[in-house]
Parts: C-alpha cells; sequence; structure tokens
C-alpha cells in the first residue's frame, strides 16, 4: 500500500545503518531524507517540511535530545521517533519530556519500527470541541497569558512556559472546576492517544503542579481513567 510519499527526515551517524535504514523504509514508499549528524539534520529540517523525524541520540556536533528540543521550538506537533542503544529509564523518560512520541532501543525489529511509522502517520484525530480565543485567565493568585506564555502569581514571579506546558494550562484553565478528559487534551495537543503520548502529559501535569504550588488553594486533580480537573478550594 502506498504512503503517498510521506516525507520522514533520518537522522543517524552510522553511516551503515543510517543507509540500510533509509533503503528499507524507501522500499515501504517513504521518501527519506538522511542527515549524517544533528548539525545537517537541523539544517534539513529549516529547508523542507516533514511528516516524522527519527533521531539517533548518541551522535557528534550535535545529540539526538538536543536536535529534539530545537526541532519542537519550530514544530510542536511533528511526530519524533528516537532510535538508540541507550536504555535507561532516566533516557527513556528524557525522550519523552521533550516531547518524543516513541523510543526504540538498538537492536530492534525493522517490522516492529515499520509498524509503529505506519500507525502514528495514519492515526485518526478524533475530534474536540472549538474552544474560544480567550487568551488571557485570572485564577485565584495566578493570571496566566496564554499568547505569551507567561504565568505570573501575585507574589510577583512569573513563570514563561514551554508550548506544551502552555496548551495543557490553557486547557485546564478553559475547563476550570470541571473534567477535562485525557482523550480530548491529547489529541488536541500530541495529535496521538496512545501510552507514551500518555505518559508525555503526566509528565507536564507534573510541572503545572509545581508551577502552581505557589498557591495551595489550587490543585490539579487526577480523576482515575478520566482526566483531570484544575480546582479552586475556597
Amino acid at each position: 500500500m502506498k504512503n503517498d510519499n510521506k516525507k520522514i527526515l533520518l537522522v543517524e551517524d552510522d553511516p551503515n545503518f543510517g543507509s540500510i535504514l533509509k533503503e528499507y523504509l524507501t522500499l515501504n514508499d517513504y521518501d527519506i531524507t538522511l542527515a549524517k549528524n544533528g548539525i545537517e539534520g537541523l539544517e534539513k529540517f529549516k529547508k523542507e517540511t516533514f511528516d516524522l523525524c527519527i533521531l539517533d541520540v548518541m551522535m557528534p556536533y550535535k545529540d539526538g535530545f538536543t536536535l529534539a528540543k530545537e526541532i519542537r521550538e519550530k514544530n510542536e506537533v511533528v511526530p519524533i521517533f528516537f532510535l538508540t542503544a541507550k536504555h535507561l529509564k532516566e533516557d527513556v523518560l528524557k525522550g519523552f519530556k521533550i516531547g518524543a512520541n516513541d523510543y526504540m532501543t538498538k537492536p530492534f525489529d525493522s517490522d516492529v519500527l515499520l509498524a509503529k511509522i505506519k500507525a502514528i502517520l495514519n492515526r485518526k484525530i478524533a475530534p474536540v470541541a472549538p474552544e474560544n480565543d480567550t487568551f488571557e485567565f485570572s485564577f485565584s493568585e495566578f493570571h496566566f497569558n496564554s499568547k505569551l506564555r507567561f504565568l505570573t502569581h501575585k507574589g510577583g514571579s512569573s513563570i514563561k512556559l514551554s508550548p506544551k506546558e502552555n496548551q495543557l494550562l490553557r486547557l485546564l484553565v478553559l475547563h476550570l472546576n470541571d473534567l477535562l478528559p485525557r482523550e480530548v487534551a491529547l489529541n488536541k495537543i500530541w495529535r496521538d492517544d496512545n501510552y507514551f503520548t500518555s505518559r508525555s502529559m503526566d509528565v507536564y501535569i507534573a510541572k503545572l503542579r509545581k508551577y502552581l504550588s505557589a498557591d495551595q488553594k489550587v490543585q490539579i486533580l487526577n480523576i482515575h481513567g478520566e482526566g483531570f480537573r484544575l480546582v479552586i478550594e475556597n
């Protein structure tokens, strides 16, 4: 089955492995651009539009984690897969914190990789309800400007949120004291609802809880199996 020339950026510093993987994916009807290091990978990403990025982690000049951060600054939604020999839990979690969609350790089954690529490129996005265009919010002791991505406490401290932190907090505030379903947040922000994106969202929820801890009346509650509620205690 043809893949409508889906374009994939493959960044891999091992020339033999990179060439083999490029050939394998090309044979499966993907349009592959191969870069040999992180610097070259970023330059190619700036020049073209890709449907997916596959990044090695351990590379000279610019490692895959750094490259992924720079890609995320330019594109919040393009899927990112890490391919690496590193399999420590800390490395896997670091990858998901950056915003990776998947993380595969070498050696891996190429057919499994292909299945994962097909799944994420062919995913069906669940429709979400349209939301208003309000971007400034005040709740309890906080002022939140989602256009500038600043969360300010009345005590004077101000935090510049990352793009995903900003999107997630905005959804929570729009659902203030009500349930924000997990699938709504995952499809709206991560464009996918699976185990890995769900784990990633949990990381961002933990970050927001830390930022909001300046006001003990504000809590993000985990409604098991359902989603989250941003609540303000009286």
